[in-house]
C-alpha cells in the first residue's frame, strides 16, 4: 500500500469509525483495522482510566487459528500503572511512539521491560511491536494501541517499518476522535442507567453491561450459524450492545413500593410491574435512528416467551424479535447468577439447568444453543463487569 493509498484508507476508516456508536464494538474494529493496515499478527488496546491503563481488547491470529471454528480467544482483564516501567505505560506517560524490532532484545538502559509470562502461558513468541498513544491533537492520552509481529507476504515475522509507524500515528489520531464520541455515548447511557439505579438497586451499571455484552456474543454466534452477512452482523452488534443496556429502563416509572419490595409481589403488583416493558418502549416512540427502534423493541419484548405465555403482547416463536429473544436469555442468566437483596446467587450448574429446562417454553431453542456455544466468553464477561461491593 503506497502513501496515497494509506491516506485514502485513513479517510475511509474515519467515516466508518464515526458510524460506530458503542465503545466496545469500536475498540474491536479499531484494533482489527490497525492490524490489517500494517499486516500484524496480533494486537492489543489499552484504555486510560485515571492513572491506570486498562487492558481492554486483544486479537491474535496465530492463537485464534488453534481454536475450533466459532470459538473466541479469552483474555483476563488487568490494569497497569501509567509510568515508564512497561512498554504501554511508557508510551502513555511520554506520548512517544515505540517501534521495537524484538521485545526480547530491549537495551538494558531503556527503562521499560516486556513481560514474557503471556508468551510462556500461550506458547506464543512476541517479536516486533509498534506501540502508539491514542490521543486527539494536544489532548491527554486516552489509551494505547499495540500492533504485534508484522508479517511479510509469506507470513514470516519482520520488523515494523518507519512508514508503518507514521501510518499508525495518523490512524491513532482518527481512532481517538471516534473513541471520544463513543465514550460520550456510553457515559450518557450509563447516566440513564444510574437514574434507574436510584429507583431500582438491581439496575446497576455492571448488570446492564453484562446483559448487553452477553447479548452481543449470543447474537453473533446465532447470526454466523445462519450465514448472515458479516457487515449486517457488525452493524447489529453495535446497536444491540447499546440498546440491550436499556432493556429495563421503563422501571423508572414504577412505584417504589413495588420496585423495592423485598418480598414476592402480589398478583396486582406484578401486573403493575409488567408495565415497565411498554413504559420503556414508549421512551423511544419518536424514533430518529435504528438505535431507537431496536431499544424500543427490546424494552417491549424481552419478557415475551417462546410459547406465547409472556408479556405484554403474547407473540409466539419467531414473531418475537430476535433481539428480545436474545436479551431474555442474557437477562435471566445474569439475574439468577447474581446475588440480590431478596436472594443469593445460584450455582452456575443450577442456572444452566434452569435455562435448559425453560428451552422451548420461555426461551427460543436456537438462541439457547448459541448461548451454550459461547458460554466460555460469557463467563469471561461476567468477570469483566463484577457487581460493586
Amino acid at each position: 500500500m503506497n502513501e496515497r493509498d494509506k491516506l485514502n484508507e485513513i479517510i475511509r476508516l474515519s467515516t466508518e469509525f464515526s458510524s460506530i456508536k458503542d465503545i466496545d464494538i469500536l475498540l474491536e474494529r479499531i484494533l482489527l483495522e490497525a492490524r490489517s493496515c500494517v499486516n500484524a499478527d496480533a494486537g492489543t488496546i489499552y484504555t486510560r482510566e485515571g492513572d491506570l491503563l486498562h487492558f481492554s481488547h486483544a486479537q491474535n491470529d496465530t492463537l485464534q487459528s488453534r481454536l475450533p471454528e466459532g470459538e473466541k480467544l479469552i483474555y483476563k482483564d488487568f490494569s497497569i500503572m501509567i509510568d515508564e516501567s512497561s512498554i504501554a505505560g511508557y508510551v502513555a506517560s511520554t506520548g512517544e511512539i515505540l517501534n521495537i524490532p524484538d521485545v526480547y532484545k530491549l537495551p538494558a538502559d531503556c527503562g521499560y521491560y516486556f513481560d514474557v509470562e503471556f508468551d510462556k502461558k500461550a506458547n506464543y513468541r512476541t517479536r516486533s511491536m509498534l506501540t502508539v498513544p491514542l490521543r486527539y491533537e494536544t489532548e491527554d492520552v486516552i489509551g494505547v494501541i499495540q500492533v504485534i509481529n508484522a508479517k511479510d507476504e509469506t507470513g514470516n515475522i519482520i520488523e515494523f517499518t518507519d512508514g508503518d509507524a507514521l501510518f499508525i500515528r495518523h490512524f491513532a489520531s482518527t481512532a481517538s476522535i471516534a473513541m471520544k464520541n463513543a465514550r460520550m455515548t456510553r457515559t450518557l447511557l450509563l447516566r440513564m442507567i444510574h437514574m434507574a439505579e436510584l429507583r431500582d438497586p438491581k439496575e446497576t451499571g455492571a448488570h446492564v453491561n453484562r446483559v448487553a455484552a452477553y447479548s452481543v456474543e449470543i447474537y453473533e454466534r446465532w447470526a454466523l450459524e445462519r450465514g448472515i452477512d458479516r457487515k449486517e452482523i457488525d452493524a447489529n452488534r453495535d446497536v444491540l450492545r447499546m440498546a440491550a443496556m436499556l432493556h429495563d429502563v421503563g422501571k423508572v416509572a414504577i412505584s417504589d413500593t413495588i420496585l423495592k419490595k423485598p418480598a414476592k409481589l402480589t398478583h396486582d403488583e406484578f401486573e403493575v410491574m409488567k408495565q415497565h416493558t411498554t413504559l420503556g418502549a414508549n421512551l423511544f416512540v419518536n424514533k430518529e435512528s435504528r438505535f431507537d427502534t431496536i431499544a424500543s423493541v427490546i424494552a417491549l419484548s424481552h419478557h415475551e416467551n417462546w410459547d406465547g405465555t409472556g408479556y405484554p403482547l403474547h407473540p409466539k416463536g419467531d414473531d418475537i424479535s430476535v433481539f428480545g429473544r436474545i436479551v431474555a436469555v442474557a437477562d435471566v442468566y445474569d439475574a439468577l447468577s447474581c446475588k440480590r437483596v431478596y436472594k443469593d446467587a445460584w450455582k452456575e450448574e443450577d442456572v444452566l439447568e434452569e435455562i435448559r429446562k425453560l428451552t422451548g417454553t420461555k426461551f427460543d431453542p436456537e438462541v439457547v444453543d448459541a448461548f451454550f456455544k459461547c458460554l466460555p466468553v460469557i463467563r469471561s464477561i461476567s468477570e469483566k463487569y463484577p457487581d460493586p461491593n
